[in-house]
């Protein structure tokens, strides 16, 4: 899909332009910039359909590659993770102070579609531990049909949170209230080491002229860690996903 970057013309010109993603299915004109949730959305999107295709693809008696997809595994449920704890800790809380009813009724959906999305995620993880210890065909035919589950019910939640609860957002927030909420509930207790892992599974795969625009917006120091990090984080890239590469 066509990446673009864009601001609608009824934008005012003192709010932020909201850029597209590969995938993404909106982006709501507004004060609030919400690129650091776009990119997280993205990785999302990427990784599961990376992983959906790998499971199908990768022998089950290749026990280096499964253990290597399930550290991989492991790195996108630990984003995954702590980006759903704070929008259960710090964001629908906040807009449920604010919420209208028929706002309320997105947002508490937003939270049952995260209790929904958790235990696949976690049956998912058992399959790939599985997989890295044992060449279990009945495990990776099983381990495939839940990673697609995953990839369609993340990526409902994902659309509905990008066509309406961002609405809701851009219509109730200020860009003073949003840093606020990333502060204490995104950013708020990341190590350096997470960092480390965080920044080039941000850029991984976002086209050369977005990923331009979000070092241009997040700060030259995320750029010197994606340059540190990137020939690294490829290199396990490839080793996981080398039946991807082969194919």
């Amino acid at each position: 899909m066509a990446h673009t970057l864009h601001a609608t013309d009824a934008t005012p010109p003192t709010w932020p332009e909201q850029l597209s993603f590969p995938g993404q299915a909106a982006a709501h004109p507004g004060p609030v910039d919400m690129l650091m949730m776009y990119v997280m959305h993205h990785g999302f999107r990427r990784d599961l359909a990376a992983f959906a295709s790998a499971a199908a693809a990768t022998p089950a008696q290749d026990r280096a590659t499964w253990r290597a997809l399930a550290g991989r595994w492991g790195l996108f449920a630990e984003v995954l993770h702590h980006h759903h704890a704070g929008e259960d800790a710090g964001l629908w809380p906040t807009l449920l102070e604010r919420a209208d009813e028929a706002d309320r009724q997105v947002l508490e959906a937003m939270e049952a579609e995260h209790a929904q999305i958790d235990p696949i995620l976690t049956a998912c993880a058992a399959g790939f531990e599985r997989l890295a210890e044992h060449a279990d065909e009945d495990a990776k035919a099983a381990l495939a049909v839940r990673l697609c589950a995953a990839r369609e019910s993340l990526g409902r939640h994902l659309e509905h949170e990008e066509t309406a609860a961002i609405e809701i957002i851009q219509r109730v927030l200020t860009q003073q209230d949003w840093e606020q909420i990333e502060e204490r509930h995104f950013k708020a207790g990341l190590a350096l080491a997470q960092l480390l892992a965080l920044v080039p599974w941000c850029a991984h795969g976002v086209p050369g002229p977005l990923r331009r625009q979000v070092f241009a917006t997040t700060g030259r120091a995320n750029q010197v860690l994606w340059l540190l990090t990137r020939r690294g984080f490829e290199r396990r890239e490839r080793r996981a996903f080398r039946y991807l590469d082969a194919a």
